[in-house]
């Protein structure tokens, strides 16, 4: 019999959900070299040295982790205003590449967009990944979050 592989979990400091280490994005705190300073931005490789904080990939869980100062508790530094508005920029322009990746994957003809074509590329085993709209039905994202468990294909929604 084949031994279950552990999946690491990890806990958003804005909602406090606990998710796959996978499905968060990694904040870490760094020094520079300037020792009166520290340098705190998002490792999406989780191979930066540090201390790191987990997050989800909403902005409603930055604004969250900065209201309740969660951020500076798991960094166990202070956080400015500034570098939030950093962070938040950093996050912007993220978006906007994976928007713009998604384009040129558009074009080569990489992606199944609609329900049905999403659903057949997980079935037949061509899909690497789904995304969800935000605004899709409960039972949408149900369907497809189970599905994709079934299958073993990351969801993001």
């Amino acid at each position: 019999m084949a031994a279950v592989k552990k999946i690491p979990m990890r806990q958003c400091v804005g909602c406090g959900e606990r998710k796959s280490k996978k499905e968060l994005i990694r904040i870490v705190c760094s020094p520079s070299e300037d020792p009166e300073r520290v340098t705190i931005g998002f490792d999406l490789t989780g191979k930066k040295n540090g201390r790191g904080a987990y997050i989800c990939s909403s902005m409603a869980c930055l604004e969250l982790a900065r209201k309740k100062k969660a951020l500076e508790r798991a960094l166990k530094t202070e956080v400015s205003q500034q570098c939030y508005d950093d962070l938040k920029r950093s996050w912007s322009r993220l978006n906007d590449k994976v928007i713009s990746l998604l384009g040129l994957a558009e074009r080569a003809g990489k992606i199944a967009s609609g329900e049905f074509a999403a659903e057949k590329a997980v079935k037949i085993g061509k899909a690497r990944l789904i995304i969800v709209a935000e605004d899709a039905s409960d039972n949408t994202k149900k369907k497809f979050s189970d599905m994709c468990k079934y299958y073993q294909v990351p969801f993001a929604c």
